[in-house]
């Protein structure tokens, strides 16, 4: 008998015994499900956290940290001038493995208009540097001047969920509106619009916001819930809510008079670097370092914190949820094989009396081994392709539930992954009742009753 009539006989068999063998499967499908389901999940992870990483700045950005100086250093702590316009001058000069130096000066601040109000999730007064720091596109309107640095001038830039809190989204509104040159209060203070960034939102959100065009509006019954809790959703967002100001305007107007004992306090909220190479790395932290010692008079109060960790902490985190989801989904696959081989010894047992007939007729061992291996087979593939739909329909479930940042993304090696396994876990639960067949004796085996 060649194969292929093997492989017939062994899906008439299954189709035989539907409801027994579609229980043999169960296990099988239920494995092949979550395999598939949880490489999608953590596979929508990865994407969403790496989306994140890049737009915070990629991965060639490098934080300045402030931190509490060592232990030997104690002494020194009242000492410790933090991060100053010093630091971004020296580095800028003196660091020539640096490509950018951004400093900027947080604030905190409610932005009002018309009786709208909205609080921002960034508003910094920043350099020009930024742009190429966070990697923002700037889609209407300008960027500062060196005129506005230097005369402080009350104007502003800023992200289209700023726009959309003050003057209205293209939803609300039908058409887009681009607020430059209008007038917006921050603390009370009025400031000038002169430019507007781009909107950002991820590679999901963006899918589904062009499908949703394409769909006709439906009813609906209950209040709006927004699915915008992943990773790289959050960046977006908050890309989105950023205003921007001058540095000196931020200093003047905010910051001058907001020190302790009404001494202007020149300490930066941030300092952002970004390498020339990714390659020179290390000595470029080096080289900061080395020049930052020199600013801070020898007290080492800041730390570096680097893109090249978070990527290091991401694939940590994958690793782990690839392990313990592989485990999981391995454990189901087993247990279906169990089932295969408890199924196909009770096969064997209700057809030794027709085995005992092809031994008798001229059927080798050999063949009787090869056909109940193969019924094995087939039984754990047919459960592996329903457990492929089935994984289908679980993804989209689990779509539904899933921020859309991290949407599953089904991927071909996790699909051929749980076959090959099921198929493997199919060849291990057959061989002992292939064995067993095959070493059956045809005369014992037609005085079976």
């Amino acid at each position: 008998m060649n194969l292929f009539n093997t492989i017939l006989v062994g899906l008439k068999e299954v189709w035989a015994h539907k409801f027994r063998s579609l229980l043999t499967m169960l296990g099988i499908i239920l494995g092949v499900a979550s395999l598939v389901g949880m490489a999608a999940i953590i596979k929508g992870m990865e994407n969403g956290m790496k989306e994140t990483m890049i737009a915070m700045g990629g991965a060639d950005k490098v934080l300045l940290d402030d931190q509490d100086v060592p232990s030997y250093q104690e002494h020194l702590a009242d000492q410790a001038p933090g991060r100053t316009m010093v630091d971004v001058q020296a580095l800028r000069r003196s660091a020539p493995l640096l490509r950018v130096v951004s400093p900027e000066m947080r604030l905190e601040v409610l932005l009002s208009r018309a009786g709208k109000y909205v609080r921002p999730e960034e508003c910094c007064g920043v350099w020009p540097a930024v742009i190429d720091m966070n990697l923002h596109t700037l889609e209407h309107g300008r960027f500062f001047t060196d005129l506005d640095e230097e005369t402080a001038a009350p104007v502003c830039v800023i992200g289209t969920g700023i726009r959309d809190a003050l003057f209205g989204s293209p939803e609300e509104t039908g058409r887009e509106i681009v607020p430059v040159g209008e007038l917006i209060n921050i603390n009370r203070q009025p400031f000038t619009i002169v430019g507007m960034f781009a909107h950002y939102e991820g590679e999901q959100e963006k899918r589904a916001r062009e499908l949703a065009k394409n769909q006709p509006a439906r009813p609906q019954a209950g209040p709006d819930r927004r699915r915008g809790w992943g990773h790289s959703n959050w960046a977006f967002r908050r890309k989105n809510l950023t205003v921007y100001m001058p540095l000196n305007t931020a200093w003047i107007r905010f910051r001058a008079a907001s020190g302790y004992n009404n001494i202007p306090d020149p300490r930066l909220s941030d300092i952002d670097l970004k390498v020339a190479s990714l390659e020179e790395l290390e000595p470029a932290l080096q080289q900061a370092r080395n020049v930052l010692m020199l600013t801070h008079r020898g007290i080492e109060d800041f730390s570096f914190r680097t893109q090249e960790n978070n990527l290091d902490n991401i694939n940590q985190q994958i690793r782990n949820a690839r392990l313990s989801g592989g485990i999981i989904a391995g454990i189901s696959l087993l247990v279906g094989g169990i089932g295969i081989m408890n199924i196909m010894l009770a096969s064997i047992n209700e057809r030794i009396r027709e085995i005992g007939i092809c031994k008798a007729v001229g059927a080798s061992a050999p063949a009787v081994f090869t056909q109940i291996l193969v019924e094995s087979v087939v039984i754990a593939l047919v459960g592996a392709l329903l457990g492929v739909g089935a994984s289908y329909g679980l993804v989209q479930i689990l779509s539904l539930m899933s921020p859309s940042a991290n949407a599953p993304v089904v991927t071909a090696w996790a699909l051929l992954l749980a076959v090959a396994f099921s198929a493997a876990v199919g060849v291990l639960a057959g061989i002992y009742p292939a064995v067993r067949a095959a070493r059956l004796n045809p005369i014992q085996a037609l005085r079976y009753e």
